[in-house]
């Protein structure tokens, strides 16, 4: 008898693994990598919303679990992870300027914004207005998490790579049974997989397609994250990261050329150099109606929890949101009410 069958090996999937791994419960993994948000999300962690100079929901409480988590991970795979990396925010106006200021002031915001506006140096970006910080910044490669992490479980041989069929899933009061192998408990992770639970299908999980591209860009010669229209981000040997876009209606993972022309005018407003696109890609993020997580207990059956609807923010969440996941099932701690399912269970559960 396992303690737990976790679906979904993404971000939400690995810090769920990592939750129970500390806590000696046995567990094995089934994941089809059908959902790609996470392997090419940007993975900065950055505590600001950048168009509003406002604070990410519960970004501090966040960043404080999120740091020793992927510095732990770091030391378990042998493996570079984070890599701290600034995040600049490019000012178009005087106005601007004033409104970082502005924002500075506010304590949820003051020890996240440098007060120092930042001259532009860099001659293949246009910045005649100077830029903001953002202190605490950094950026995850969640690619190589999620390959490392992968093996890891492979070593272990609790990975199950194979698509969940529900078919095959019997939900008896105590026991999960799925096909040979009986669990205490199932945890779906499945980011926009969920919208093919029938389970939990009923949960507003929207989705929002989100592409990227990857470019070469010799002469750009910038180690720091810029962000405008769109975010440059570095990854080393001249290559950057540019994203992303917001799309809520198709919810394939299929890059379009209607989103790459996108990206690239927005960079061409101020990036000045010449620079060849090298990859594009695709995901559907797994946001939420109210911008909040999806985190809790089935309405009806004991043993069937929800880990889910990060959005563009899973770096940070994610290890937030499985220690209260896990709290709330081992230790019957209640769950944080923003993040808990609970809140849609009237309007959208029907028995």
């Amino acid at each position: 008898m396992l303690d737990y069958i976790v679906v979904g090996l993404g971000l939400a999937g690995i810090s769920f693994c990592e939750t129970l791994e500390k806590n000696q419960k046995k567990f094995i993994v089934i994941s089809d990598a059908s959902q790609t948000s996470s392997n090419v999300a940007g993975g900065l962690y950055n505590p600001v919303i950048l168009k509003r100079f406002t604070a990410a929901w519960n970004a501090k409480n966040q960043l404080e679990e999120a740091l020793p988590f992927y510095s732990s991970l770091e030391n378990k795979l042998g493996t570079q992870l984070d890599f701290k990396v600034p995040v600049l925010r490019r000012f178009t106006s005087i106005e601007e300027q004033n409104m970082w200021f502005e924002a500075s002031d506010k304590p949820a915001l003051k020890s996240f914004l440098s007060t120092t506006i930042l001259p532009n140096k860099n001659d293949a970006l246009d910045a005649s207005f100077g830029y903001g910080e953002v202190l605490g910044t950094g950026r995850i490669d969640t690619k190589l998490l999620l390959q490392e992490y992968q093996s890891y479980l492979r070593k272990k041989e609790v990975l199950i790579e194979a698509t969940f069929d529900f078919d095959m899933m019997k939900v008896e009061e105590n026991v999960v049974l799925y096909q040979s192998i009986k669990a205490k408990k199932i945890v779906f992770a499945t980011g926009f997989g969920l919208k093919s639970n029938p389970y939990f299908n009923y949960l507003p999980l929207n989705g929002t397609k989100g592409e990227l591209l990857t470019i070469k860009a010799p002469e750009l010669k910038e180690t720091r994250v810029i962000k405008s229209s769109v975010f440059i981000i570095p990854l080393g040997e001249d290559i950057y990261r540019v994203g992303a876009t917001y799309k809520w209606k198709d919810k394939t993972n299929i890059p379009t050329e209607a989103s790459k022309i996108e990206l690239l005018e927005k960079l061409n407003t101020f990036l000045k150099c010449d620079y060849d696109v090298v990859k594009h890609v695709a995901g559907i993020r797994p946001t939420v109606a109210d911008r909040r997580p999806l985190v809790g207990k089935h309405p009806k059956h004991n043993n069937l929890f929800v880990l889910n609807g990060f959005g563009s923010r899973g770096v940070m969440i994610a290890p937030y949101a499985s220690r209260e996941l896990y709290e709330f099932i081992e230790k019957r701690e209640q769950l944080t009410p923003e993040i808990n399912i609970a809140r849609f269970t009237k309007k959208y559960f029907t028995a």
